[in-house]
């Protein structure tokens, strides 16, 4: 419930933050000064929209670095740390990729990728992890995080969020200010939004951003049934992501910061499907039985 609440707060705070940097800048007052210019609106909405999802993939790796404690392996120092270089580079060459930058961190069972692109990426798993699993099944998680990779599925749910978010600013002032309008019949002296153009965004912020949070999660769910399918075919057989699946099932899956959320190899089960970041153990396992 916890995790769930935090992953709306921050999506919500987000839209919510972009609104008040517009009314600060005075870019209601502007795009409403004549009536609401919808392009415009479109143009702004869109800028908002998708700015802030392109910055936050061009600092993931940065900030997941830093959020995680994660520890770059440049020089291999243990038998550990070089195996998991060399496989992570054997499964980049199977995928065509560029070697990623592979990380340790401390903590409970969890892994992830990310990078703003294919070959500025990073593959980190925990300690936690290698110390509950085997070999194989360390490198059927690994094998799943090369084929984020190889699937653009960074990228891929940024665009997503941009254009949800887009929609959120573009509906939620359309909204407002036919709103606005409604209540101040009328009245034609007064120039501007008024105060229910700003209290209606300010609802509709919320109410679509939620909407907006549930679109996102079903492709974060989708990309993870792809992603365990791209780790049966790297391997050659389904067998040890399964395994690797069965025995996440057994342990407790690290909580990863907020931002990272979509990015771990499991996720904790949310009181809602809709609002979960992936899909059940089960409902995986499943649909890898059915290749």
């Amino acid at each position: 419930m916890k995790r769930i609440v935090l992953f709306l707060a921050t999506n919500l705070a987000v839209v919510l933050v972009l609104g008040v940097v517009a009314s600060l800048l005075g870019v209601n007052r502007y795009l409403t000064a004549n009536g609401l210019n919808l392009g415009m609106l479109l143009g702004f909405a869109a800028v908002m929209g998708f700015g802030g999802s392109f910055i936050s993939l061009l600092m993931s790796k940065t900030i997941a670095k830093w959020s995680t404690g994660a520890r770059v392996i440049g020089q291999p120092q243990t038998q550990t740390e070089r195996w998991l270089v060399d496989t992570v580079a054997r499964l980049a060459r199977a995928s065509n990729l560029p070697m990623p930058e592979v990380a340790l961190f401390d903590g409970e069972p969890n892994a992830f990728a990310t990078g703003a692109t294919k070959s500025r990426s990073l593959v980190a798993v925990s300690t936690g992890l290698l110390q509950g699993m085997n070999e194989k099944e360390v490198e059927a998680v690994l094998a799943h995080e090369v084929a984020h990779i190889a699937n653009g599925d960074m990228v891929t749910l940024t665009l997503i969020q941009g254009v949800v978010n887009t929609f959120v600013i573009f509906l939620s002032r359309v909204v407002g200010y036919l709103i606005d309008q409604a209540l101040r019949r009328g009245d034609d002296e007064r120039s501007g939004p008024g105060f229910g153009y700003y209290i209606g965004v300010f609802v509709c912020d919320i109410l679509f951003g939620i909407l907006a949070s549930i679109i996102v999660m079903f492709f974060s769910r989708r990309r993870e049934f792809r992603a365990d399918a791209g780790a049966a075919g790297l391997l050659g057989t389904p067998t040890p992501m399964i395994a690797a699946l069965q025995r996440l099932g057994g342990m407790k899956p690290g909580a990863l910061p907020q931002a990272l959320a979509t990015a771990g190899i499991a996720g904790r089960p949310a009181w809602m499907s809709l609002f979960a970041t992936h899909p059940s153990l089960e409902e995986r396992i499943e649909a890898l039985n059915r290749r």
